[in-house]
């Protein structure tokens, strides 16, 4: 689809409410998002493909994007799922690799685009934000650990649990209700499991009284006692 006519002081908005960004003078800000552009995404379409030049890094503004890995027989690895106020795409830009992986959207969907030439430029006149963005490629590289220990060394009704706790804003005891941020084929994907492996799980924990599930709205009645369920 074509881009989007968004005013360059609502990207600088947008752009000022990233973490990566916050610390970055109104002048640095502007000078990023002079060089940013908005592009709107049909469900389905291809922001970019796997082999693809990493020369920007995303924003989302609206919508989900998709990192995944293709494969032969036809299928995909989803590796995560992007949503409003998240960004990716800054670790391989500054690698002159390729992307790793493609990046499609889930639904109708816009994302800002930083080209990398601006990025470069803030980290080296900017201690502040260079030290902001590694703060963000530790937390993001911490996530990612977590998550191949959750994928490999637990049972697939943890890794179900462990994903539903994660979405929970809830940290103590006490009932939550919490909406599916995607697809549960999607949420398979990222779990490493089959759609038919996540429904069955999800049909345990709610004959056991741990959920209850309709469609993406699952209410957990007591946050602290599906904690505490060891498989």
């Amino acid at each position: 689809m074509a881009n989007g006519n968004t005013e360059k002081a609502d990207i600088a908005d947008i752009i000022a409410r990233l973490s990566l960004f916050a610390e970055v003078s109104p002048t640095q800000l502007q000078h990023v998002a002079a060089a940013a552009r908005e592009k709107r995404l049909a469900k389905g379409e291809m922001l970019f493909q796997k082999g693809d030049p990493a020369r920007n890094l995303f924003v989302v503004v609206r919508g989900q994007v998709k990192l995944a890995f293709p494969s032969a027989q036809g299928n995909e690895k989803v590796v995560h799922v992007v949503g409003p106020r998240q960004s990716f795409g800054e670790a391989v830009m500054f690698m002159d690799r390729p992307y790793p992986v493609f990046a499609e959207a889930v639904m109708d969907s816009t994302v800002i685009q930083i080209p990398r030439q601006p990025v470069i430029d803030l980290l080296q006149r900017d201690t502040s934000f260079a030290l902001a963005m590694l703060a963000g490629l530790s937390m993001r590289l911490h996530a990612l650990i977590d998550d191949v220990e959750m994928h490999s060394l637990r049972s697939t009704t943890q890794r179900v649990i462990g994903y539903l706790l994660q979405q929970c804003s809830t940290e103590g005891s006490g009932a939550a209700e919490i909406s599916l941020p995607t697809s549960k084929q999607l949420i398979a994907s990222l779990l490493n499991l089959t759609p038919e492996t996540l429904s069955r799980v999800f049909r345990d924990l709610d004959d056991a009284g741990l959920v209850e599930v309709h469609g993406r709205q699952i209410k957990i009645p007591d946050i602290a006692k599906l904690r505490e369920v060891d498989f």
